[in-house]
């Protein structure tokens, strides 16, 4: 590992046997013979952990460690101890020691304590950085991201928005579709006029043609009068329409029709009405899977499909992880009057490892819950919800020791296309594209594993 560390110990011996033990890992190593030439050296030289003997001429290591976590709290300290000096373990734990090594120095356990402690600094320092930069960060609309992927995103937005062109944005649900849609609108023309958003899902299916497009009075039972649809609400401005894959089969010709005719006709209505709004759609489901299952119009795909933004899953986004908790943390602590305002290292890296198959929908709601429960100034691990906690990354693991749990061939694959897939959101044309198959070898190979999606 690329890391800097500091050894701290009057025993020369025990010194070479550190260095040459970290150096042969990566590590660069330094060394000091006494507590005060240690603390001369904080500020001349960065370093990522420190190691400490406990019994030293002059200043102890327990010293030693108390003062450094005076005037770095942000640099771990490893305590080397003897096996019976478990009194003096609790001590250094107490002045803020970050673990402790017993003796006789084990190398086996000695890589992996180092390994932590230089993590921990590491994420403790990119959650300052965080909180340093979020208000730096090239925000878009209400959009917080330094992702390559979301970059991507925000360009096409700015070429698009000035276009008159039907948007189709895809992506898994709670990836910030609606905010996309909000950011093409507030980019545009028609800025100035309003933002309408349906969600398709959410309109049963007898109601949707009338909440689209209007009724006269006396249409149906409740029809007592009559009602401009969103298409025209939304004249000068944008409507959104939130997961045009769920809407109804019989439906969608009426809609092609508006789109194509630019006007509607009311039910129960016997004349046409203009419009003048931008349409932007949005889905979570693969369209063109609609369209082969006979439950989506081709035609109809192709008139909203002008340009698409294909928005990238939250475990796709690197670090926007811990910049969007950091944002959120900010946000629901003012909210609430707490102090919680940095994230413990270990609730950091969890946060990272976990999938986050709700996407930014998800850890909005974990980071509120952390806040809310939070017992000190900071979210640690026993403030996240259970199943973020225990998460542990699924790894493909092949080892000849153990010959009995290889995967079969099969297995393998039955374990790649499912992760490809769930990598692509369920969009089974990226994933074949990404597995080298045609459609239908994947819709094989999809019904052979039973995966479902």
């Amino acid at each position: 590992m690329d890391a800097n560390l500091l050894i701290v110990d009057d025993d020369e011996t025990a010194c070479e046997f550190l260095e040459a033990t970290l150096s042969g890992h990566g590590f660069r190593v330094q060394s000091e013979d006494t507590g005060e030439a240690a603390l001369t050296r904080r500020g001349g030289h960065e370093f990522d952990a420190m190691l400490t003997d406990v019994h030293m001429a002059g200043m102890d290591g327990i010293e030693l460690c108390r003062r450094v976590q005076a005037l770095r709290p942000d640099l771990p300290v490893l305590v080397v101890t003897g096996e019976a000096s478990l009194d003096a373990a609790v001590a250094a734990l107490r002045a803020g020691a970050y673990d402790f090594i017993t003796k006789p120095i084990d190398a086996k356990l000695l890589m992996p304590a180092v390994n932590r402690a230089v993590q921990h600094h590491r994420l403790n320092a990119e959650v300052r950085r965080l909180r340093r930069a979020l208000d730096e960060t090239r925000r878009f609309g209400s959009i917080i991201s330094k992702s390559p992927a979301m970059q991507q995103i925000f360009d096409l937005v700015v070429r698009v928005a000035d276009s008159e062109a039907s948007v189709l944005i895809t992506g898994e649900s709670g990836t910030g579709k609606e905010l996309v849609a909000r950011s093409i609108h507030e980019r545009s023309g028609r800025s100035s006029g309003p933002f309408v958003a349906v969600n398709c899902a959410a309109v049963p299916a007898n109601l949707i043609e009338s909440e689209l497009f209007g009724h006269a009075r006396g249409a149906f039972t409740d029809a007592k009068t009559s009602r401009d649809g969103l298409f025209v609400e939304a004249s000068s401005g944008t409507l959104f329409l939130d997961e045009i894959g769920e809407l109804p089969i019989e439906v969608q010709p009426k809609l092609l029709r508006a789109l194509q005719e630019r006007c509607v006709r009311p039910v129960g209505g016997t004349k046409e009405v203009p419009f003048d709004a931008r349409v932007v759609a949005a889905t979570n489901r693969d369209l063109e899977d609609e369209v082969e299952g006979g439950r989506f119009r081709e035609d109809l795909l192709y008139r909203i499909d002008v340009v698409r933004l294909e928005l990238p899953p939250l475990r796709m986004r690197g670090r926007d992880v811990l910049l969007l908790a950091q944002a959120f943390m900010e946000r629901y602590a003012d909210q609430g009057n707490r102090e919680v305002r940095q994230l413990d290292p270990a609730a950091a890296e969890r946060l990272l490892s976990y999938d986050w198959p709700g996407n930014v929908r998800e850890l909005e709601n974990c980071i509120e819950r952390a806040v809310a429960l939070a017992r000190l100034d900071r979210i640690t691990l026993e403030d996240l919800p259970r199943k973020i906690r225990e998460h542990r990354p699924e790894r493909v693991v092949l080892t000849a020791d153990d010959p009995e749990d290889l995967p079969t061939l099969d297995e393998l694959e039955r374990r790649y296309i499912g992760k490809v897939l769930g990598a692509m959101g369920g969009n089974k044309s990226q994933a074949a594209k990404i597995l080298g198959l045609d459609r239908r070898t994947l819709y094989r190979r999809l019904e052979k594993h039973n995966i479902t999606t």
